[in-house]
């Protein structure tokens, strides 16, 4: 098990907890994650944190600006109407928040949370680094669950 916290952040990993191996949460919340909701959380995280290196060249120190993405979860990517996340970094060049939704399938739970800007950065670092989701990746690549996954900006 992995455990990375700090102010306003918690990412738990656990590949032998399932079928939700990924507890995520905030200054107050938290929830479990399958693994591919985390996978996908990942993905999100890290093609919106490369767009926002790509745009902070572009923006004046007092701009702000909001990005917005959209993926399928990554064992239900290419299903009609299936599940998906939404994501969203606010802020200025050095400064922003992330936040996201969960839409479920019939039948799952919903899922919205978010992180400020004090938290954001930090919790994006840990789910970002190589260990923290890499034996889920692996998983979930075994046994064809990981998929492109559509973008929306």
């Amino acid at each position: 098990m992995q455990v990375h916290e700090g102010e306003g952040w918690r990412l738990v990993v656990d590949p032998l907890r399932q079928p939700f191996p990924v507890l995520i949460g905030g200054e107050h919340w938290a929830s479990e994650l399958a693994a591919a909701e985390a996978l996908s959380l990942q993905e999100g995280v890290r093609r919106l944190l490369e767009q926002h290196r790509g745009l902070t060249d572009q923006l004046l120190e007092e701009e702000a600006l909001t990005l917005e993405l959209e993926v399928a979860l990554a064992a239900e990517a290419g299903l009609a109407g299936a599940p998906g996340l939404w994501l969203e970094l606010e802020g200025d060049r050095q400064h922003w928040s992330l936040r996201f939704v969960l839409t479920p399938a019939a039948g799952r739970r919903a899922l919205e949370g978010g992180w400020p800007p004090a938290a954001s950065a930090a919790f994006a670092a840990a789910l970002l680094q190589g260990q923290a989701l890499a034996a889920l990746a692996a998983a979930a690549a075994e046994t064809g669950q990981m998929t492109d996954t559509d973008q929306h900006c």
